[in-house]
């Protein structure tokens, strides 16, 4: 391709492969199951009958415990049927937006918003790890068939990742000195990182999923990405930093020689990274082959101007699941940006 890019097709093939290849130990990991099953001296066989609850008035099917007299020694032989309500099936793959303490973006969607959510998001994980052979599309293919188990589909994957891939130890070599006449992105080192790597990865991982949904099920299912909101680089780490993890990006503008005075250059050339990272994320998901991929826009979300505490618990993620941080809560109003979403689906 003119832009450098690999050519679709040998990502195609690449993700089928890999997808053949997940499927593979799968398949492997059913069957040393059953084996297990088999051996077992009385394992358990459950049955459950889910219904959609078409409005919140709707009434329940009655259970063998509700009846009485002869109907229920009747219902006694039959199997129990369980009515699950939920506003559908969501699969997650991703880093800390999806896997953070107390609470995240997940955790407000089941608890706002009623879903059923299978994730096997995992914080700090760049999404070039998650896409690699040791990464998360093998827990994802494994969550997809305890969905399937039980009779349902996913309603939509979600997808978070391309921070760790950018913020951390190595921040510091996108940036050029600020005693130097070209101080400020070093913009080779930053179209490497975003428009390459992190591109090259989201193709992967979009290319992967719907290759492991086609050889499982012969269909795909929307996607979701989100891009990220604009952080303030002003040193907070989680509960405060050391021991725990952060800062992230103030460091790295230290070493460069950046004062951090709010607001300032630092907050403003955060702010460039951010929408170029929105930029590749949606052209990414509107190139060919990609039409079940749904890019999320969550820019303005959160403030980086005047109160952004109140919104942003540390440097990278918002409010509401760091106990420690006073404020609105910044994780529901992201999921409240996914449900808007979310609604418009089937």
């Amino acid at each position: 391709m003119a832009n450098g890019n690999p050519e679709p097709s040998s990502i195609e093939q690449a993700a089928a492969e890999h997808a053949t290849e997940i499927l593979a130990r799968r398949k492997q990991a059913r069957a040393s199951r059953a084996d297990a099953l088999s051996m077992h001296p009385g394992p358990l066989s459950i049955t459950t009958q889910i219904s959609r609850v078409r409005h919140a008035g709707a009434a329940a099917e009655p259970t063998a415990a509700a009846k009485t007299g002869a109907a229920a020694s009747e219902a006694a032989a039959a199997p129990v049927q369980t009515t699950v309500q939920t506003a559908g099936y969501l699969i997650a793959v991703g880093d800390s937006w999806f896997d953070y303490p107390i609470h995240d973006v997940l955790t407000n969607l089941d608890d706002h918003y009623g879903y059923n959510i299978e994730s096997s998001a995992h914080r700090g994980d760049p999404i070039e790890l998650m896409v690699s052979k040791v990464g998360q599309l093998d827990q994802f293919a494994r969550l997809l068939e305890k969905v399937i188990a039980l009779g349902a589909k996913p309603k939509a994957i979600l997808i978070s990742g391309g921070g760790d891939d950018i913020a951390g130890q190595e921040f510091g070599m996108l940036i050029n000195d600020f005693d130097t006449p070209i101080g400020g992105w070093n913009q080779q080192v930053v179209a490497g990182v975003i428009d390459t790597r992190i591109a090259g990865a989201y193709r992967m991982m979009f290319s992967t999923i719907n290759a492991i949904c086609q050889q499982s099920l012969n269909e795909t299912f929307p996607i979701i990405a989100h891009g990220y909101d604009y952080p303030v680089p002003d040193g907070r780490g989680f509960l405060g930093g050391w021991p725990f993890p952060g800062p992230w990006l103030k460091p790295g503008f230290d070493e460069k020689r950046f004062p951090f005075v709010f607001p300032g250059v630092t907050t403003q050339m955060m702010a460039a990274l951010i929408d170029r990272f929105n930029t590749m994320l949606q052209n990414v998901a509107g190139e060919p082959g990609f039409a079940n991929v749904k890019y999320l826009n969550l820019r303005g979300t959160l403030s980086n101007a005047a109160g952004y505490t109140d919104y942003w618990a540390n440097e990278l993620h918002p409010t509401g699941g760091d106990p420690l941080s006073p404020g609105k809560d910044g994780f529901s109003a992201v999921a409240a940006k996914f449900q808007g979403l979310l609604s418009q689906l089937p």
